[in-house]
């Protein structure tokens, strides 16, 4: 059994981190299917592939903002996300994309959390066929979480990420209230730098500028 890790939204403003841990009862069976990293894949058949992966053994943790916002570190963060959705997982060989710059001490640090013994790499979703079925349930279940609040609330978040013009407006519109929306990231520099200000904490939130 091979189990990748991987996760979507690190650098986004608007919405979760979500990180998915996959196990692979068959690799020629992903490889059949065409299973690669998400983003060397249409938006149309990520979603095609989505609904067969999740057929099969994985475990989804979505992370929401005020649980990034009240962390000291977004990689320490990380390593708990990871070690998270391998609480799950049956026994196999573990493979982590690595979100450290050092990707050992990046396995390191999940395997002492998870209990597990994990190796990481640097772009494993493009080169472990587990690490790519993971991204695309991360991927696809961040998509469709944003999609459904741009429905709710009206708005065309974009992808949530600072560089898409859409979410810049959206972030223009999420900040009007007494408070920024609990669907921002408050510690991200795009929110201050929207508002012009330093957002008050989150409850509990260290209060520092991640990105």
């Amino acid at each position: 059994m091979k189990i990748g890790v991987d996760e979507a939204g690190r650098g986004a403003v608007i919405g979760p981190l979500v990180v998915c841990a996959f196990a692979s009862v068959s690799q020629s069976d992903l490889k059949r299917l065409g299973v690669k990293d998400s983003k060397d894949l249409s938006k149309k058949r990520r979603k095609e592939l989505y609904e067969i992966l999740i057929e099969m053994p994985h475990k989804v943790v979505i992370c929401l903002p005020d649980r990034i916002d009240n962390s000291s570190n977004l990689n320490t963060l990380e390593v708990e996300l990871f070690a998270e959705s391998l609480s799950v997982m049956p026994e196999g060989h573990i493979m982590l994309d690595a979100c450290d710059v050092d990707a050992e001490r990046f396995a390191k640090n999940v395997s002492e959390i998870s209990g597990r013994e994990c190796r990481a790499e640097h772009k494993a979703d493009e080169n472990h066929l587990e690490v790519g079925a993971a991204s695309i349930i991360a991927k696809v279940t961040r998509d469709n979480y944003v999609e459904d609040l741009s429905s709710t609330l009206g708005i065309d978040l974009g992808s949530g990420y600072p560089s898409d013009p859409k979410t810049k407006l959206a972030v223009k519109e999420l900040i009007k209230g007494r408070l920024p929306h609990d669907c921002l990231r408050w510690s991200w520099k795009t929110v201050s730098d929207a508002m012009g200000t330093t957002p008050p904490p989150r409850p509990n939130s260290p209060q520092q500028t991640l990105f």
